[in-house]
């Protein structure tokens, strides 16, 4: 079953509280119940493209809190709210395990929401964390991220923590994901963009560049260029994946059959979406609809 810790009857952040929306308990026998991704725009769609990539069998629910994007510059309160309410979305349409497809939510809200619902739930850190290890042979690791991830040290504490010999150089990079939202993953304005952002890494030697915000795996042609072929960039959605068909085989619950089916929601502009996401899905996404968050 899935619900709500009545430990947990108010959903604290800093000095602030919010009463956490009633859920109907789901019963989660059936290995046929979706995944559900979200992120707070489309570049959770990365995460769900590696996802349907390696699990094709997998249904996937995916949804996109586009009217509230990015998640980024927002308070921790405010992050931790929206987090909520994507995730009882979520499990209030069956879903089996949840992929929090969002860098800036894991860092903040994910041990909040861990918590409160008692489903699976898998974030995109502690796989991002692991792979940048394996990646790095001089111990110099950057991480570029949005200002709440970078604020939180989520990343810069668990590099410390698995590898504490380590020199971490860390650095928010607002911009990028407003651009990459509109689309414009190259040309002069994006390539200025990131030789300013990126100045500092290319001089501290690292070896392994974090992409630690879904939105940016789009960049990695042009961010490429900037680091030089001897920074390896990583991507967690691959690895992201890998432990959710670690944690299906677990619990019992991986789908065998297929194929899967992908069903899209947004908060806001669905066409704007479905132009824009087949760059980050690799396809298209069907009809996508539009839902209120909250309610």
């Amino acid at each position: 079953m899935i619900f709500a810790d009545p430990r947990h009857s108010d959903f604290q952040s800093g000095n602030n509280t919010f009463n956490e929306p009633s859920l109907t308990p789901i019963c989660m026998t059936n290995n046929d119940k979706p995944i559900g991704v979200f992120d707070s725009g489309i570049g959770g769609l990365t995460v769900a493209s590696a996802l349907h990539k390696r699990l094709p069998a997998e249904n996937l629910i995916y949804l996109g809190d586009t009217a509230r994007v990015p998640y980024g510059t927002k308070s921790v309160t405010a992050i931790n709210r929206y987090a909520l309410e994507s995730a009882l979305f979520l499990l209030n349409r069956g879903v089996k395990l949840i992929v929090v497809a969002c860098n800036t939510v894991s860092a903040v809200a994910l041990p909040h929401l861990k918590e409160l619902l008692s489903v699976p739930m898998i974030g995109v850190v502690e796989p991002g964390v692991r792979a940048a290890i394996n990646a790095s042979h001089s111990r110099k690791i950057g991480v570029i991220a949005t200002p709440s991830t970078i604020a939180s040290k989520a990343y810069q504490s668990r590099l410390q923590e698995a590898l504490p010999e380590a020199t971490i150089f860390a650095k928010a990079c607002p911009l990028l994901v407003p651009m990459a939202e509109e689309g414009r993953l190259s040309g002069s304005i994006v390539n200025a963009l990131l030789e300013e952002y990126l100045r500092s890494f290319k001089k501290s030697g690292v070896d392994s560049l974090i992409l630690g915000c879904t939105h940016y795996p789009l960049f990695r042609t042009a961010i490429g260029e900037v680091m030089g072929e001897g920074v390896r960039l990583v991507d967690s959605a691959e690895t992201t994946a890998e432990q959710v068909e670690m944690t299906l085989l677990r619990e019992g619950l991986l789908r065998t059959h297929g194929p899967g089916t992908v069903k899209a929601y947004v908060t806001d502009l669905p066409r704007q979406f479905d132009r824009v996401a087949r760059r980050f899905f690799g396809a298209p996404l069907g009809k996508v609809e539009r839902i209120i968050l909250g309610e």
